[in-house]
């Protein structure tokens, strides 16, 4: 905890018809998470709008949610899942178990766009007996089923158009998408769980973080999701009018490279790279005292955590004698696509620093975030690009070497794959561990890294996620004290 407004007065009324406005820099692109959505759908959506069969808490953990109870079969091939009784979609369609069939199936197809379609692909087939009952049979075991099928929205499978419409069982439903503006959700009147604690929920949208804190300040919102600079944290810091929240953050900032081209498929090279930039030093000068140095992919809060930040920690001697090693003693050039919001062109800015002090030209390319996911995540057209990996223990995204850096070890693939095939937790989460150690001493990207994540509100307003996990950000608990 940061800092915190008094406690609300324990007479204080809740206005259960509030709406709560929620202001964000991260705009879905479209509505549709198998379509390239990025983390914004997410945010907006995940546990608002869509619900699964099961869900992450805020916590991390994995609860039963469209799903009251399965079974697993003694081989751990087959999940006899059971529905949760009286659901209906917001069109007023009730939910079966054909539903989840095709929501699954919209994940694990071949034009699918999900980051999780690649953990999903050891599903064989897909039975629903009745209504209420889901079969799904796997290839091979997976003892993450579970945590994935929680990215898997059930979507009604009478629905169309979903980029720009929704049809979920959630409990608020879409009520207007304004472009460049806001997105609006209205509380769901026949939702089958517990009433949103407010009258519904604007997700507003800012591409500039001074708009975005100003918004807060002049009371035009109620809510920032997570800040990005703590230069705008003074103002809020020991201000009675507002709620500073510090909770645990997924969200990885990296330099990642496109490990198939040369001079990126050298390990040598990498490594220097990473040890010709001050981390340290770099998360001072853009968050301060907070965030937190990473040596992988991996944060804290994963089971398979290994501490390797001393893995190729800064020292440019070394970095220069590296790269006269894999042949490049003059150097090199190459260009970083970074997207145009904070604070990764001022990151960019500092890595062509640091990396002109032993021989490297870096060429600085801006992109909306449109033109990153169509340029780099979906056609691979890049050298090096800065961005920002919000998802929850991810680095099953190291095992797939079609992903889009690229990276292709046989041991970390095989590892990742073993992992998942565990019958025991602690099977996979050794198996984890060693194949993050391995990434790191491959140096496959450059992890910079871990954002804090700082949530701030106004004090009239409580009840909201701290973690945002994965972007999520449940709207349903938050309740706004009368004024």
């Amino acid at each position: 905890m940061l800092a915190a407004s008094p406690a609300l007065a324990q007479d204080a009324a809740i206005d259960a018809d509030a709406v709560i406005r929620i202001g964000s820099l991260y705009e879905p692109q479209n509505l549709d998470n198998t379509a390239g959505a990025g983390q914004g759908i997410s945010e907006a959506f995940n546990g608002n709008v869509y619900e699964a069969l099961f869900q992450l808490t805020d916590s991390g953990d994995v609860v039963e949610n469209l799903a009251t109870g399965y079974e697993i079969s003694e081989d751990g091939l087959t999940y006899t899942i059971t529905l949760q009784p009286g659901v209906t979609f917001h069109s007023g369609d009730p939910l079966t178990s054909a539903d989840v069939k095709f929501s699954i199936e919209r994940v694990t197809a071949e034009t699918s766009q999900s980051s999780r379609r690649n953990s999903l692909a050891n599903i064989e087939s897909i039975e629903t007996p009745d209504d209420e009952t889901v079969v799904i049979t796997l290839a091979t075991r997976s003892i993450s089923l579970p945590y994935n099928l929680s990215y898997v929205w059930i979507v009604n499978d009478a629905a169309t158009e979903l980029t720009a419409n929704a049809d979920g069982t959630g409990p608020y439903r879409l009520d207007a998408w304004r472009r460049g503006s806001s997105l609006s959700l209205t509380p769901f009147e026949n939702y089958w769980g517990e009433a949103p604690s407010n009258g519904g929920v604007v997700f507003q949208y800012f591409t500039d973080a001074t708009a975005l804190n100003n918004a807060l300040l002049t009371n035009a919102v109620d809510i920032i999701t997570a800040v990005q600079s703590p230069d705008s944290l003074a103002q809020f810091l020991d201000n009675p009018d507002f709620t500073v929240t510090e909770g645990q953050s997924t969200t990885k900032l990296l330099l990642a490279y496109n490990d198939r081209i040369e001079p990126f498929n050298n390990v040598t090279v990498r490594k220097a790279l990473a040890r010709a930039v001050n981390d340290e030093q770099l998360l001072q000068s853009i968050w301060g005292e907070y965030g937190t140095l990473i040596g992988s992919f991996v944060p804290p809060t994963d089971p398979w955590y290994v501490d390797l930040v001393d893995v190729d920690a800064y020292d440019p001697e070394s970095a220069r004698e590296l790269l006269a090693e894999a042949g490049y003693p003059d150097g090199f050039s190459f260009t970083i696509d970074t997207p145009n919001y904070d604070p990764h062109p001022i990151v960019a800015q500092f890595l062509q620093n640091a990396l002109a002090e032993v021989g490297v030209t870096v060429d600085i390319n801006i992109i909306t975030a449109n033109e990153w996911y169509t340029k780099i995540y979906q056609a691979q057209d890049f050298e090096a690009t800065l961005q920002e990996h919000v998802n929850h223990r991810d680095i099953v995204f190291y095992g797939n070497p079609n992903f889009y850096w690229g990276y292709d070890n046989p041991d970390v693939t095989r590892l990742i794959q073993e992992a998942e095939q565990s019958a025991t937790v602690e099977e996979q989460t050794e198996k984890l561990a060693e194949a993050n150690r391995i990434i790191a001493e491959d140096a496959a990207s450059n992890w910079l890294y871990l954002y804090p994540q700082i949530v701030v509100s106004t004090a009239s307003v409580s009840g909201y996620p701290i973690n945002g996990l994965n972007s999520q950000f449940y709207a349903y608990d938050i309740e706004k004290r009368a004024e």
